[in-house]
């Protein structure tokens, strides 16, 4: 019997298509072990996609003739992590955060601005260093079984502040998540609060790579995120 997955339109980030960390996460739950998820097209809200099974363990997601995403075994996220940021540096960082009210991003459930529900994931630069941070308090609804966060929530939180490290110190251009793996160590606990951090690591042409972390508020690292975004060709 052929799988399939719908990704509700609460877990939107444009408009009309699915958080980027999300959807990742979603796939990734579909390969054993830790994953590497690329994201080929947008993915569309509230409605069936296949899933496919490939012989290597690997897995294609698609609606109808469109390859939608591809997850296959990867190794374990290794790069790291900066020093820790405070509450308090996240919390003023989150004052110089760079989303706008308006535009495609504007009701994304992690980071929109114009979202009354959304996860309040507002990265902004820390004061002297090349990380943005947010606060991020996880509500009780993002929990599963024992309080701990849905992995594919974890995911999508790790998503946004990657945008916002790729252009810490330059005007924001559209890009999109293209290739996202995360490596959960500790499970993250709803109702408690966190600090996300995110940090650029290189670029090559209209390929921006960044790193992101979820820390405890005592500066513990949770989980640690590797992130792809591609500018559209112009």
């Amino acid at each position: 019997m052929a799988q399939t997955i719908v990704i509700p339109r609460e877990f939107n980030g444009p408009l009309d298509s699915g958080n980027g960390g999300y959807c990742s996460g979603v796939v990734a739950s579909f390969v054993e072990g830790p994953a590497v998820v690329s994201l080929r097209s947008p993915v569309p809200l509230e409605r069936p996609m296949e899933v496919l099974r490939e012989q290597d363990g690997s897995v294609r997601v698609v609606d109808g003739e469109r390859l939608i995403a591809e997850g296959r075994s990867s190794d374990p996220v290794d790069i790291e992590v900066p020093a820790p940021v405070s509450v308090d540096e996240a919390r003023a960082a989150m004052e110089k955060y760079r989303g706008l009210d308006t535009g495609p991003f504007r009701h994304c459930f992690v980071c929109g601005r114009a979202r009354e529900d959304s996860y309040g994931v507002f990265a902004g630069k820390v004061d002297g260093r090349d990380v943005v941070a947010s606060t991020w308090t996880p509500p009780a609804s993002a929990a599963g079984n024992g309080g701990e966060v849905r992995h594919e929530l974890v995911w999508s939180v790790l998503d946004c502040p990657t945008y916002f490290a790729s252009y810490i110190d330059e005007d924001l251009v559209l890009s999109f998540l293209a290739r996202f793996s995360v490596r959960i160590d500790v499970p993250v606990v709803a109702g408690e609060e966190h600090v996300v951090v995110a940090w650029p690591i290189e670029r090559d042409g209209r390929k921006l790579r960044a790193g992101a972390a979820v820390l405890t508020s005592e500066g513990t690292t949770l989980a640690v995120a590797d992130a792809l975004l591609v500018e559209p060709r112009t």
